[in-house]
């Protein structure tokens, strides 16, 4: 009976080990790579992107005809070639609107200029396009993540109607540049998205009137909050004063809960540093909404001096924004989780070395919260547009309420003690409940 159960708690430790390494691996990381090296990996390299867990990956097609299928809800991975272009199907039905988020990841080391970067479209059957936007990298000439948004939406003019729709996405080449050629293939990370149509008839005009005066930034200790490298690790952010430390090249993923009536005001300060000289485009602050639409940014030159730079103004969270011209006003309009990235500029290292640079996030969350709009239907995914009061307490505690956080410790627990050292430990537990167990029975047999 002893061996049996020796055998058995032996089996049990192994089965624990690996079970607990898999699900401490980060998003993304197959079973089988070292965690060390997973997690080094995943968040020391200037420039990594860290994909959502699951994705498909698809491969674009040159022509509509061999376009491969997208599916709300789904996250897909792909590559843009060099001065590429590539087409993506969807099927959509008459009542929804469609967003289809493209988040472009040039490799770490791409030369890119100021203009480069993506430009996606949704066109109907016969070619006409939906809707277009464009995303670029802007003066910190970092190969940084950069998304931009396509749309079909429900109840305009164009593209109305059931049936197959076309995402195009293409590659933008400064002009003469040549940077498109020399910088590889850029990986796309895309999360299509519906929102169904209102169950009643409401407003067609976007509200008149709201407070556009800009508020006293936060004051107060900071708390140390580290960002995710994606929009799917974005680290949960509530109302307070927040720090973190980046490289140059690093962006940083946070996001932030806001109910339907709420708003948001946000702004990143670059601490002083010692050097001399001048970075253009040395940091970066810029805001999606919950299908990942650009919404608003901010960027700053830096001499080494603090400096500080701010979203505009926003408007509360409204249904009827969808109505308004203004992008920073149209965009914002449904609830959800708010994503703010964080990026700082290769050009940094030149005049004021490779860091670590400390960066202070000051985010002020305002306005009563108010009951959404009746949908007909759900959206998909299916939480896109909610706010729980787990994701509320969330954005306070820093937790992804994933159970993640509590994995992570286990895992430097027992990386400090050393797998050897951790497999004893369980070893010796398992075997004094083999001796307790073995006792036990000798104690119960039969004497002669």
């Amino acid at each position: 009976m002893t061996t049996r159960f020796v055998l058995a708690a032996r089996c049990a430790v192994v089965v624990l080990l690996v079970l607990g390494a898999t699900l401490a691996l980060p998003p993304g990381v197959p079973a089988g790579v070292p965690v060390a090296a997973a997690a080094a990996d995943a968040d020391a390299r200037p420039g990594s992107y860290a994909f959502a867990p699951g994705t498909r990956t698809v491969a674009g097609a040159e022509r509509t005809a061999d376009a491969p299928l997208l599916d709300p809800g789904q996250t897909y991975r792909s590559s843009l070639p060099p001065r590429g272009r590539l087409f993506y199907r969807l099927r959509l039905s008459a009542a929804d609107t469609a967003y289809v988020p493209v988040t472009a990841v040039p490799p770490a080391d791409a030369t890119v200029s100021a203009t480069d970067g993506i430009r996606v479209s949704v066109q109907d059957a016969s070619g006409t396009s939906c809707f277009y936007a464009s995303a670029r990298f802007g003066a910190g000439l970092s190969p940084r993540p950069v998304t931009a948004l396509g749309q079909r939406e429900a109840g305009k003019a164009l593209c109305q109607g059931a049936g197959t729709y076309y995402l195009l996405v293409e590659r933008l080449d400064a002009e003469g540049s040549g940077t498109a050629a020399s910088s590889g293939r850029w990986d796309l990370e895309i999360a299509p998205a519906t929102e169904p149509g209102l169950a009643a008839a409401g407003p067609t005009t976007a509200p008149r009137t709201w407070d556009s005066a800009t508020p006293e930034p936060l004051t107060g200790t900071p708390r140390d909050r580290s960002g995710g490298t994606g929009f799917a690790t974005a680290r949960p952010l509530g109302q307070g004063v927040w720090r973190t430390t980046l490289v140059p090249g690093e962006t940083r993923f946070y996001k932030v809960p806001l109910d339907w009536g709420r708003r948001l005001h946000a702004s990143a300060e670059l601490a002083g540093a010692p050097g001399h000289g001048y970075a253009g485009g040395a940091l970066d602050l810029s805001l999606y909404n919950p299908v990942r639409g650009y919404v608003e940014g901010a960027s700053l030159g830096y001499t080494g001096t603090p400096k500080s730079a701010a979203l505009a103004p926003l408007p509360p969270v409204e249904y009827t924004n969808r109505y308004a011209v203004a992008t920073g006003v149209t965009t914002v309009r449904f609830a959800g989780d708010y994503y703010l990235a964080v990026s700082l500029g290769t050009q940094l290292t030149g005049a004021f070395g490779k860091g670590p640079f400390e960066v202070t996030l000051r985010v002020r969350v305002d306005g009563q919260a108010q009951a959404g709009p009746g949908y007909a239907g759900r959206p998909v995914p299916d939480d896109v547009f909610t706010v729980t009061e787990e994701d509320r307490e969330a954005a306070l505690a820093g937790d992804t309420g994933s159970g993640a956080d509590h994995r992570v410790m286990l895992l430097v627990a027992v990386g400090g003690l050393g797998t050897g050292t951790a497999l004893l430990l369980l070893l010796g537990g398992w075997t004094v409940a083999a001796r307790r167990a073995h006792a036990r029975a000798s104690a119960q047999k039969p004497t002669a």
